[in-house]
Formats: C-alpha cells, structure tokens, sequence
C-alpha cells in the first residue's frame, strides 16, 4: 500500500514512491458509467447509528422536546406571576377570550415560528450564530405577531405579562441551546454524532477541504474516503491528512458505490470544472435516491452565507458575491451597541480597575497606563490605553528580546516568556484585565467592543491586502481570533481569522464572539 502525505496520486502512480499532485487532465470523452473502477474495501464497517444520518433525527426531537417545554414554561410563568393560577380576562371580551387562550395561542404561534425559521435546520445546529439568530427572529416575530393583533382586535393584553414572557423564554431558549450545542460538540470530539462525507475533487482544494474538516471536529464532518476525478492509480492508496489515513475509492463515476460502501450521507465537491454540470446534475439526481446531501465548495475563500446569493443567468446558476457593507443603519446600529456595551462594563468593572491601578502604581512607582499609536479605521492614528503590564522602558528592549526569543522575522511579536513583563502584569494579561482601559477609546468612537485587534505602524504591511481590508472597520477590544486560540495562534491562522471577519461581519457573530470571550478568559487559555 502506498501512502501519500500532503498530496494525491494522478495516473499511474509508482507504488514506491511518493507523488505531487498534478492538476489531471480532462478527458475528451466521458468515460461510461458502467466502466467505473472497482472500489476498495474501506477496512472495518461503518459504526451504527451514532456516524448515520440517524443522529440528526433524535437530536431535533431532542430539540423540539426542550423548545417546547422552555416556550410553555416561559408563558405559564407570565401568566401566574402576573395574574394567579386561573388567569384573568382580556379587555374587551371577558367571557371569550382569557389569558390561558391567550397562552396557548402564544406556546403554538412562538413554536410554529421556530420550525418555520428553521430553528433546527441540521446544518446550522451546532456550529456558527445562525442558530442563535433564528432563535431572536422568531421571538421578535412572534411578539410582533401578537402586537398587531391586539391593535386590529382591539385587545388590551396586559404588558407585563409580555415582558415577562418575551426576555425569559428567550433567554430559557438560547441557553438550552447553548446546552445542547456543549453536549453535541463533546460528542463529536469523541467522534460521534458526526456527518460522514466523500470528498470529490483533487489538488490543493481537496486537500484544504479535507483538512478543513479534519481541523474542526465540532462541525461535525468525517472524512471516509476521497475520489479523485480521471483518477487511474491503484485501488490500494491512500493519502494522508494531518495523520489521518483516507482511502482514495476510484475517481468520479466511483462515488455512488463509495457511498454505498462507507454508508456516506454526504458527497462535497471540490471538482466542478472538471467534472462538468451535466455529471453534476447527473450526480445530483443519483445521491437524490441515496438520500445523500450534495454540497459543492464554490471556490470563494472566507465569505458567509449573507454574502452569497445565487442567481440564475442564461440558464446557469450565478454565484453573486455581494459586497461587505460596513455604513449606514448597520454602522449605527453598531455604534449604539459599542457606546451602550462599553458604559455598563466601566459601571461593572469600575472596582477592578481601581484595585489594578493602584496594585501597579505600588509595585514599581511607575505610570500606571500604556499609550501607543496604532492603526485605526481607514488608517487613521489610534491612541490606544491599556493598564501597563511591562517594565517602563519596555519599547526601548523590543528588538533585543525579539532576539532574544528568536523570532526577528516574526510578523506579529509576542513572547510567553518575554523578561519585560512586572508579576501583576502577567496575571492582568492573564486575565485580559489590562485591556479594560480601552473601554474609553470605545466610548470616544475610536475602537469597537468587537472587531480585528489595532495593529501597531508597520506591522503585517508585508502580508498583501491585509492592512488595508482590516482598516475598513473599527479595530476592537476582542476579535475572533482571540476567541479561537488567541496567543497560540500562527501569523497564517490569525490573518485568516481577522480578514473573515472583516469580510463577514454581522451583529449576531459579534454577540457570539464577546460570549465567547467571557468563556475564553474565564478559562485563562492562551493569554500572556
């Protein structure tokens, strides 16, 4: 058996050595269905329903079950704290219409529009804010619903039932959740629970794809086996991906039988123009009687679903890639929720940052502030403040410790060992509390609660576009690298994070990454 590290066989490959992997060539003639190359054996069968689409069916029951007891507890408890056990009547209609109609109405409307929404639609569970964001739309829209009704039917419906009902079913719904969505990560860490998926496609996509999936258990994805498209080498290879052994299954009229084989319930595509539409269609039409999901990577690198808008033209299916939009409502909209976020931390942490500026003002009599120009938006200077975490001098050392430390060509400096660094400066760092101070720069409008990290002058001006995408927005206190691994992290995985969120911003990612920073620094991984 040959084994390919970081790279895929074309052809007849020599079963002794190890080959790139060239681009294959298309065929002029499409090679027949009925000559498809034998399938390998993919070793042990497929494990039972934990890896089959089963796993999904259960977890939305479980879904629907904890939906619908959270929405009726939400609304049995407005009615009782408000009116008592039997409820009162609703002006003008006393002896038709009560509060306990008015709750029942209220459970199978507020449940009807999260199965609308697709509340829980498997491909959102688990992963990303959209799960989170159907959830508040559905809740707006439900309480929109029954405001329109009692102004059309005239019907005093008491407000403080409302406002109870509406915070706490949605608070009860997100957190549940927020619940399941920890259960079914530790599950697919543990390697259940997960989508099994051929890839189809060669080269460098299908090797990012793969790896991609590999990279990420929490989304769920389990590679069982590739095809390669004109693939002519032996039925007993394999390729390698981040240690991970995946067997190559023939190429691409060898995919229904490799889903047969390994009980797929997905085939992703990397290989579009060298398959053609018309054997995409014909695929299409064949994993329709599988009951297999189809899902082709459009070649678009870092842009959500918001952004992607599929448009039909002459008979072909356009992908539109709309333009990020950073002005108008949404810009205000942000604005209010930076300034609003930004004045109820300093009420909250107002104690701490007094107890942490005299603690450094004590230790060494030094200034208990760093300042430092960076990079703001549309490169203008930034005045950035945190509590000071280093030695006075600490700029006048950076180029020796650098040395020190080894990493002169480093794009992004810092040091887990670095000498310039005060005892109470490594436990304010620790604990992301020397960033406090810049709350004032977001109240002033110069940085953002979320957003990429201000760069100092110079710095990642090497990197093509970097700079300039990232100065579109507001650089922010936390970003979504800091949240993925944050000090940890390579220069390549930080300069893909902060531009897909450049390229992807939305409110509902930024209320997920400041959740997420809470865990992050309760948690005290990867800072110093």
């Amino acid at each position: 058996m040959t084994v390919i590290k970081g790279s895929f066989p074309v052809g007849a490959a020599s079963r002794s050595t190890e080959r790139p992997f060239p681009e294959p060539k298309a065929t002029s003639t499409p090679r027949p269905t009925a000559a498809a190359p034998s399938v390998p054996s993919p070793g042990p069968a497929a494990p039972p329903l934990p890896q089959s689409r089963h796993w999904s069916f259960w977890f939305r029951a479980l879904l629907r079950f904890t939906d619908t007891f959270v929405v009726v507890a939400a609304v049995a408890i407005a009615q009782i704290v408000r009116f008592g056990v039997q409820g009162g009547p609703v002006y003008p209609v006393p002896n038709i219409l009560g509060y306990t109609a008015v709750s029942i109405f209220l459970v199978l409307a507020w449940s009807a529009a999260l199965a609308m929404l697709g509340a829980r639609d498997v491909r959102i569970i688990g992963t990303g804010g959209e799960e989170y964001q159907r959830i508040v739309q559905s809740t707006i829209m439900v309480f929109g619903l029954i405001a329109i009704i009692a102004l059309l039917l005239r019907l005093e419906i008491a407000r403080g039932y409302l406002a109870i009902a509406l915070p706490l079913g949605l608070i009860g719904l997100l957190a549940s959740r927020w619940l399941a969505r920890r259960w079914l990560s530790s599950a697919r860490a543990h390697g259940h629970c997960s989508t099994t998926v051929i890839v189809l496609g060669g080269g460098q996509a299908a090797l990012d794809m793969m790896t991609g999936f590999r990279s990420q258990p929490a989304l769920g994805y389990r590679v069982a086996g590739v095809c390669i498209p004109d693939y002519k080498g032996s039925a007993d290879q394999r390729v390698t991906v981040g240690g991970e052994s995946i067997p190559i299954l023939g190429d691409q009229d060898a995919v229904i039988e490799a889903v047969r084989s390994t009980r797929a319930n997905t085939v992703a595509v990397t290989a579009t123009e060298q398959i053609g539409p018309e054997r995409l269609r014909d695929l299409a039409w064949k994993l329709q009687e599988h009951g297999v999901d189809l899902v082709v990577h459009p070649g678009v690198i870092d842009v959500a679903g918001p952004r992607l808008k599929i448009r039909p033209v002459a008979g072909m299916p356009l992908l539109h890639v709309e333009e990020p939009q950073y002005e108008g409502a949404i810009r205000i909209k942000k604005a209010l929720f930076d300034r609003v976020g930004a004045l109820a931390a300093l009420v909250v942490f107002a104690p701490v940052m007094i107890v942490v500026a005299l603690a450094i003002k004590l230790h060494d009599r030094g200034p208990v502030f760093y300042h430092q120009l960076r990079v703001g938006k549309a490169g203008e200077d930034l005045r950035m403040w945190k509590f000071r975490s280093m030695v006075p001098n600490a700029d006048k050392l950076l180029e020796q410790t650098r040395a020190a430390c080894g990493k002169e060509d480093d794009a992004f400096f810092k040091a887990e060992n670095d000498p310039r660094i005060t005892p109470i400066g490594r436990f304010i760092r620790r604990t992301s509390i020397d960033e406090l101070p810049q709350l004032f720069n977001v109240l002033r409008g110069e940085m953002s609660l979320v957003g990429p990290r201000p760069l100092v002058k110079g710095e990642g001006a090497h990197i093509p576009g970097y700079v300039e995408r990232r100065i579109l927005v507001r650089p922010g206190m936390t970003g979504l690298w800091q949240v993925s691994g944050r000090s940890g992290l390579s220069d390549e995985d930080r300069v893909r994070l902060d531009l897909s969120y450049v390229e992807n911003w939305s409110m509902m990612q930024d209320i997920v990454i400041m959740w997420r920073t809470v865990r992050t620094v309760l948690n005290g991984d990867g800072a110093y």
